[in-house]
């Protein structure tokens, strides 16, 4: 086998580090992934048997949603049964629910068939995948809606929260169709979001996932929003431009998920190969994530923060761009610090030193992560560290910088001369560094 070119060797180093602070985060998490029955349909589904293979092995425990809209479609047209829809919820008659039964059944069986492969070839070759069943859900009728009996067609009651643990605990997959049964032995046709939601609910599960045909939600302009709050979404829902079927679908799912506990939903397209391990083991994803409230959080640094702090500065300090300090001078000044963090994850950081004579404190040490740049964290930062130094009644704000001078200044900084400094600070200037001293005026 030739060797692994330097540079690639690089590559795989930084991701592998990247992604393994998720591996450690999602080892016994809960995961609801819910996906249509077009995902079957189309042939696709076996690429995404090793995603939720590999997910598996890493000890996520996996509750899967699966529907069986065309597959319906199709047996009821082979059948000569009109699909009839009421406010877009399918009418289920007693010829309709025979058909249900049949499409959802045939369709579970191939879902398992491909869950259960261990082909030599496959990306999971040898992995040992048990995929569990039951009568988890528990239904009732929807009932009569605007004068129209729905009848076969229901919603879920109860999830049988303790059996389906009960199989996670033993490391198994669980596949969750599209209908429910009642204490009296009926049978009811479900929606695939109703079951995957109020069982991610049930469960408090952490994630709960729709793969979907569009590529998440997005706004005015067109543009992607990864990140969605409750508050958000919902202004979404509620403005009058179009949104997409499934977005229409899901988000409002999504919404009430957030609302009852669990802590991230994500809608992605389906149609993307690895869009699910994209979305899940990298900073930013591929689709749309719905959480309760912002993932961003500015908060004063502790010691425990002194790491991730590190890891901001070091690749700065090694270009040159800030001025070295060790793990030892960090500790000691950790009171100086603040910290960007954002789900969890340290990604910015700045530091404010006061001079009480001159009434001017310095800002220092302000980094933010390479992946989160352009996002606005810096201005955050800059706002938040120059309301602090007004609440300690400093009247001017400087900064000391080889390489940001242009970003300093489109912020209201003007460049003055070194001797400016307050005098503590000037007796400390490195004429050898030549940084140019910024000072801004707080109001």
């Amino acid at each position: 086998m030739p060797p692994i070119p330097a540079h690639t060797t690089a590559e795989f180093v930084a991701w592998f580090r990247s992604v393994a602070p998720y591996i450690n985060a999602f080892r016994g998490k809960t995961f609801v992934v819910a996906f249509g029955g077009e995902v079957v349909a189309d042939g696709k589904f076996v690429e995404l048997t090793h995603d939720f293979n590999l997910l598996a092995s890493l000890g996520v425990r996996l509750v899967l949603v699966h529907g069986a809209r065309p597959q319906i479609e199709q047996h009821l047209s082979r059948n000569d049964i009109a699909d009839r829809y009421h406010h877009n919820i399918r009418l289920t008659d007693g010829e309709t629910l025979l058909c249900v039964k049949e499409a959802v059944g045939r369709t579970r069986l191939e879902i398992e068939a491909l869950l259960s492969m261990g082909l030599v070839n496959s990306p999971m070759a040898n992995a040992d995948i048990r995929v569990a069943g039951g009568n988890f859900i528990t239904a009732q009728p929807m009932g009569v809606i605007n004068g129209v009996d729905l009848m076969h067609t229901g919603c879920v009651r109860k999830v049988d929260v303790a059996a389906i643990k009960d199989r996670l605990e033993f490391n198994e997959v669980v596949l969750l169709s599209p209908l429910g049964y009642s204490p009296t032995g009926e049978v009811f046709n479900l929606t695939l979001e109703d079951v995957a939601t109020s069982t991610a609910i049930a469960l408090d599960a952490d994630k709960l996932i729709f793969l979907m045909d569009t590529d998440g939600v997005m706004d005015k302009q067109g543009n992607l929003m990864h990140e969605l709050t409750i508050a958000s979404a919902t202004a979404v829902l509620a403005a009058k431009r179009k949104l997409p079927d499934d977005v229409g679908l899901f988000l409002p799912c999504a919404v009430r998920a957030c609302a009852a506990g669990v802590a991230r939903t994500h809608l992605i397209s389906r149609h993307q190969d690895g869009a699910l391990l994209q979305e899940l083991f990298s900073d930013t994803g591929i689709g749309s994530m719905v959480v309760e409230s912002t993932l961003n959080t500015i908060r004063d640094a502790t010691i425990d923060d002194v790491g991730g702090i590190l890891k901001l500065l070091q690749p700065l300090e090694a270009e040159g761009i800030l001025v070295r300090r060790s793990r030892e001078l960090l500790e000691r000044e950790i009171d100086r610090f603040v910290v960007v963090e954002h789900d969890h994850r340290i990604i910015g950081c700045a530091a404010l030193y006061p001079f009480p004579d001159e009434k001017a404190a310095e800002l220092a040490c302000m980094a933010v992560d390479a992946a989160y740049r352009r996002h606005g964290y810096g201005d955050a930062l800059l706002k938040h560290m120059s309301e602090e130094a007004l609440a300690q009644r400093f009247r001017k704000l400087f900064v000391l910088t080889t390489r940001t001078a242009h970003w300093f200044v489109e912020r209201g900084f003007k460049e003055v001369d070194p001797g400016q400094l307050p005098a503590e600070k000037k007796a400390l200037y490195n004429y050898q560094r030549r940084s140019k001293v910024f000072v801004k005026t707080l109001k």
